[in-house]
């Protein structure tokens, strides 16, 4: 496909970052309209876009009759499967590949702070308390991560990182995802950034079906899953009561994968004894929440996937699917309407 291309980007990219993307993509006229409504784009503006760059501003199938592609800003796409677009045959790719880094080491970092009571650290600082030599002993000795075992919910590209990360910490890991042979998403080219995980450490990798047989081994229970209609409520009440007791969650997936009521009831009774959570079912998070002042936790607003290098790595993900969409050949990060990610 050779002919010039209409492209259109709802977010605020500098004129620099779109100087750079018209070199690399010669037959692709670039525009920008930083707005936060389709209804802030005119239709005769919508019936010339080719190629739509945006994270939750979609037309009507019939205002753009030329999209063929829409590029999001997000690696999820829960937020596109209740609009009118998700249904046409307008191809749909993701941000995935940007973050595995930045968000593995988070992942390590939440991790850990929680073996060595961060929790429980922070509040002392908070209320400028001292503990006694004894009091330290028996309440900030860290739990031990040598020889413990972490189960990553979601093994794809980010958790293939956290396994990287966590090898020289002598855990024994387990991956739980998907294993279905006909599922699409796998085929798909993905987008990568940093390390190939050619060297992964032994990993013992596990259906989501058999998440029930796992749990009981598990001391860290990492949840990196996207939210899709099969992952909701993935972990709830029974699942947490399957943990090895005073187990702890890292979650940094998505609000609604690990049901809230249910997780904070595990800590309250003491089954989870920490739990790092950097997503919500409501965010931002409203300042009554009792997750605010909830003891046993570290909170952090959504900021795991934030990567250093965001728009170096955007322009090589939009200029490399121009260019195969250009050559005919398959975007990367495609969609898989059937998996919800």
């Amino acid at each position: 496909m050779r002919e010039r291309m209409n492209y259109l980007t709802t977010l605020d990219f500098d004129d620099a970052w779109l100087e750079t993307l018209a070199r690399a993509c010669p037959r692709l006229g670039v525009q920008r309209l930083a707005v936060s409504s389709p209804d802030e784009i005119t239709d005769a503006v919508w019936s010339q876009v080719d190629v739509l760059h945006t994270s939750d501003v979609f037309p009507r199938p019939e205002q753009a009759p030329r999209l063929r592609w829409i590029q999001l800003d997000t690696s999820g796409v829960e937020h596109v499967m209740t609009h009118p677009i998700w249904a046409s045959d307008v191809d749909i790719t993701t941000l995935g590949g940007i973050a595995p880094v930045p968000m593995a080491e988070f992942t390590v970092m939440s991790l850990l702070a929680l073996a060595h009571h961060q929790p429980v650290l922070q509040a002392m600082r908070r209320d400028r308390r001292w503990p006694s030599a004894a009091d330290r002993l028996a309440s900030l000795t860290p739990l031990g991560v040598d020889g413990a075992t972490v189960t990553v919910l979601g093994f794809g590209r980010i958790g293939r990182e956290v396994a990287r990360l966590l090898e020289p910490f002598g855990l024994t890991i387990i991956g739980v995802r998907r294993l279905d042979p006909d599922a699409t998403a796998s085929s798909t080219p993905r987008f990568e950034t940093g390390r190939p995980h050619a060297n992964l450490p032994l990993v013992e990798v596990r259906a989501v079906e058999e998440l029930s047989t796992v749990l009981p081994r598990t001391d860290f229970l990492v949840v990196i899953a996207p939210r899709t209609p099969a992952t909701a409520g993935l972990v709830g009440a029974s699942e947490l009561a399957q943990l090895k007791p005073q187990s702890c969650v890292v979650d940094v997936s998505r609000g609604g994968v690990v049901d809230e009521t249910a997780l904070l009831a595990a800590l309250r009774s003491g089954q989870v004894r920490y739990a790092s959570l950097d997503v919500f079912d409501r965010e931002p998070l409203p300042p009554d929440s009792v997750w605010w002042d909830e003891p046993h936790t570290l909170v952090t607003p959504h900021v795991a996937g934030l990567a250093p290098r965001y728009l170096e790595h955007v322009l090589e993900l939009v200029a490399t699917n121009v260019t195969r969409y250009e050559e005919g050949r398959p975007l990367l990060n495609r969609a898989d309407r059937g998996a919800g990610y």
